[in-house]
């Protein structure tokens, strides 16, 4: 039992580093190759100078640039967002990963060395510092500081906060984060009060390296001695940060408000012109998306952003609706949507045939559930990145077919001849009956007959038993369907349902056969690749299939040594057909959308970029519109 708890520890300290903590992992998975910068970048000798960073193509915004593209450079300041989220918290340290939950948010009132814009993949423009230096090899980046950066206390911020912060990360925050900053950075120092340098581990990744530090958070060094504080211990008091939001009021487990800070140091700055427009963003608690929901409709909060589809579909025809008080709108989504689906724990012997899993994907049905239970609003995934950038399409050719071509044996010489894997096709029954025909025939193919109760055995009589493990009450409608096709298939099939906490342990222990679950990619890939897909780390939650291939052990090296984008995204391609031929993941849906309702007080630029919503960035607040909804009694 002792170890179950340390298998459990171990493992929520792997997903809320990289899912709370992107200071390192999110330049790997974003950075990956090297080119000279554009518009004001200059080199002096082996060194260039930039006011941004992009490992691939040109920067966008030279230094002179005035706004970015897609704000309203006029838009007003004033009024309060409120949004939703579900369950509970009893923190505000989102560091402190092994005690108590965070706030949503709660990270917010940090600003990172560096910040990066909604309409370009992988630019990191400088934010609290005003230049970077750095030689070709990546050996070492040094951060010029702003002399203006103060705190929400007032109090400046220099190198030396800098400087605690990275220790405070060394030491005192989760061991996966500890060890892989460690690694990364060789030494660091304050040049002097405005100047920090950190030099890179001779055999450290070259690549991705400075878009870690970007990433680099800072905190201020005088709370943490002054209070005796630690980044590894729960708490509900926050240290100042430099961003425009500072934390307001809370009341755990029930409510959070964040204020702009009338004295932001950075409010003129190009890169923050138009954003930052609430007084206030308001964050309501609720036990669950239903509850959420009625507060929603009542009133309680004003901003809504849905997920489900059958709410979206049928349950807009509230009053505030009808009286044109709240506005309902399909936003289009240009980031790339998670890879999810129906996944196989690879750990678990009855799945090492791939047959085996084909034939269990091949039974679910995605034209009758999205027409019959998702009203038609999805389209089906078919690619681990599905964007025409990364997917991997038709037969293998040019670089990317000279890529599967090196891997020799590691992979299926099949993938060398034929189109990339795309999902089945279904028809409009809830069991396609040439769908349940080969999934019988390759069970058979598999070794396994079917017995007179009408379940599949092996050589062995062993049954084919399958848990599916899900804790949404609201996936029944979704999971049910496919229950009943496996059953008609000959799996012994149960599905399990069980409350957060239990499916929180046991998907981190792994202690799981089929789940619902996604990997988070990148338009831009590098050494994330590799904890997200290679051998060394299957065991993580991460990689929840516990997916170990030769090949992508071998393509995720190239990935993260990549020179530009174009080789990146062809050894990204081809990893995209090995993936999908291997299936791991019975592929479902994805959107492609935002759905949003709002209180009709908000307003957005017309021409909203392609990687962000955006609602609590460069929206705004138009209280006249404001002041008619609360005289028609719309709000409380």
């Amino acid at each position: 039992m002792q170890n179950r708890h340390q298998n459990r520890a171990v493992a929520r300290t792997k997903q809320d580093t990289r899912a709370k903590t992107a200071m390192w992992m999110s330049g790997t998975a974003i950075l990956v190759g090297m080119s000279l910068l554009a518009g004001k970048a200059f080199a002096d000798g082996h060194v260039t100078v930039s006011h941004a960073y992009n490992e691939y193509g040109d920067i966008k915004y030279p230094a002179d640039f005035a706004h970015l593209d897609y704000v309203n450079p006029d838009a007003p300041l004033g009024g309060e967002i409120s949004v939703s989220s579900s369950g509970t918290f009893d923190s505000m340290n989102p560091f402190a990963t092994l005690e108590g939950t965070p706030g949503a948010l709660a990270s917010a009132v940090w600003e990172r060395l560096m910040t990066t814009t909604s309409d370009e993949v992988g630019t990191y423009y400088c934010l609290v510092c005003e230049t970077l230096e750095y030689p070709d090899d990546n050996s070492y980046v040094i951060f010029n500081l702003r002399k203006d950066v103060t705190f929400s206390d007032g109090k400046p911020m220099t190198a030396a906060d800098v400087i605690f912060t990275h220790e405070l990360m060394r030491t005192q925050s989760t061991p996966s984060f500890q060890q892989g900053i460690t690694a990364l950075v060789e030494s660091y120092e304050a040049l002097d009060d405005y100047t920090v340098k950190f030099t890179f581990a001779e055999d450290a990744p070259a690549r991705g390296r400075i878009g870690q530090m970007a990433n680099a958070l800072v905190m201020q060094k005088a709370w943490f001695e002054e209070t005796g504080a630690r980044l590894d211990q729960s708490s509900l008091e926050v240290s100042p940060g430099t961003s425009e939001y500072m934390t307001g009021s809370i009341d755990p487990g029930r409510q959070i408000i964040y204020e702009r800070n009338p004295d932001y140091w950075g409010k003129d700055l190009p890169i923050n012109v138009g954003r930052g427009n609430f007084d206030s963003i308001r964050i309501e608690y609720f036990a669950d998306t239903s509850a959420a929901f009625e507060a929603f409709k009542a009133g309680e909060f004003t901003f809504r952003r849905e997920n489900s589809s059958i709410n979206w579909a049928t349950s807009y025809d509230f009053p505030a609706i009808e009286n044109e008080w709240v506005t309902r709108k399909e936003l289009e989504d240009g980031t790339l949507p998670a890879a999810t689906g129906f996944v196989f724990n690879l750990r678990d012997p009855k799945f090492a045939d791939r047959r085996v899993r084909q034939a269990i994907g091949l039974v679910y049905n995605f034209t009758w559930t999205n027409d019959n239970l998702q009203y038609g609003l999805f389209q089906q995934r078919e690619s681990f990145w599905e964007n025409d950038r990364l997917k991997a399409a038709g037969l293998p050719e040019g670089r990317e077919l000279e890529i599967l071509e090196s891997l020799g044996d590691k992979i299926d010489p099949e993938i060398l001849t034929t189109e990339a894997v795309v999902p089945h096709t279904s028809g409009d029954r809830p069991l396609d009956r040439g769908n349940l025909r080969a999934a019988l025939a390759l069970m058979e193919e598999a070794g396994y007959t079917t017995g007179d109760d009408g379940l599949l055995v092996d050589a062995d009589g062993n049954t084919l038993d399958v848990e599916f493990l899900e804790t949404r009450q609201s996936f029944d409608r979704i999971i049910n369907p496919y229950i009943e096709n496996l059953k008609r298939l000959g799996v012994n099939v149960t599905y399990n349902r069980v409350d957060p906490a239990q499916y929180q342990a046991r998907t981190q222990d792994n202690d799981f056969e089929m789940i619902f679950g996604y990997w988070v990619n990148g338009l831009q890939e590098g050494t994330g690749f590799s904890q997200k897909y290679g051998c060394e780390d299957k065991e993580d939650v991460f990689n929840p299939a516990g997916y170990c291939s030769e090949a992508i052990d071998a393509l995720g090296e190239q990935i993260a040594a990549a020179e530009d984008y174009d080789e990146m995204a062809a050894l990204v391609r081809a990893a995209d057909r090995i993936m999908r031929h291997e299936y791991f993941i019975v592929p479902v849906w994805y959107l492609g959308k935002n759905w949003v309702a709002y209180f009709d007080m908000f307003e957005h630029p017309e021409n909203l970029p392609e990687f962000g919503l955006g609602h609590l960035d460069y929206w705004w607040f138009n209280d006249e519109k404001y002041q008619a909804l609360k005289t028609a009694g719309a709000l409380r």
